[in-house]
């Protein structure tokens, strides 16, 4: 039971992180890479953004090794938590949002539908300043409105 606590509280802790790095760091000393994310449209199947996946997975990965070392361990979870966080991220941002992916095109949810809106206020500003809704689970109730 401590272990899916553990792993649950990462996740949600994961959405504080997000929130920090996407408004601090990807709008801040690493817009490079974030910038072409907030262009009008992608040009391929990759654009410089998706460094940032890499940049959290690290970290998840090496809760992973150490968190087995000696036998299963707390860190193992906290990797586990960032790893869920991170397929959430994937299939909310990418998948529903971004419609990489065209899986979820039609969703009559209101709560994803909230996320949407959300998110594409966040892209009517092209360049790092004047950003808002940083988050991406839990964003302003204003946007579930219909």
């Amino acid at each position: 039971m401590m272990f899916v606590l553990i792993t649950l509280i990462t996740f949600i802790l994961m959405e504080c992180v997000t929130w920090l790095t996407h408004k601090y760091v990807m709008h801040g000393f690493m817009w490079y890479f974030h910038e072409d994310h907030h262009q009008p449209r992608y040009q391929n199947d990759f654009e410089r953004n998706d460094v940032f996946f890499i940049i959290f997975a690290v970290p998840s990965i090496l809760l992973f090794y150490f968190g087995l070392q000696g036998g299963l361990n707390y860190k193992f979870f906290i990797g586990l938590g960032i790893l869920f966080y991170g397929i959430a991220y994937f299939l909310i941002h990418d998948v529903l949002i971004h419609q990489r992916f065209k899986w979820f095109k039609n969703t009559k949810n209101k709560y994803l539908i909230g996320l949407r809106k959300a998110h594409k206020v966040h892209h009517k500003h092209l360049g790092k300043e004047e950003g808002e809704c940083f988050g991406m689970l839990n964003v302003p109730k204003k946007y579930f409105r219909i």
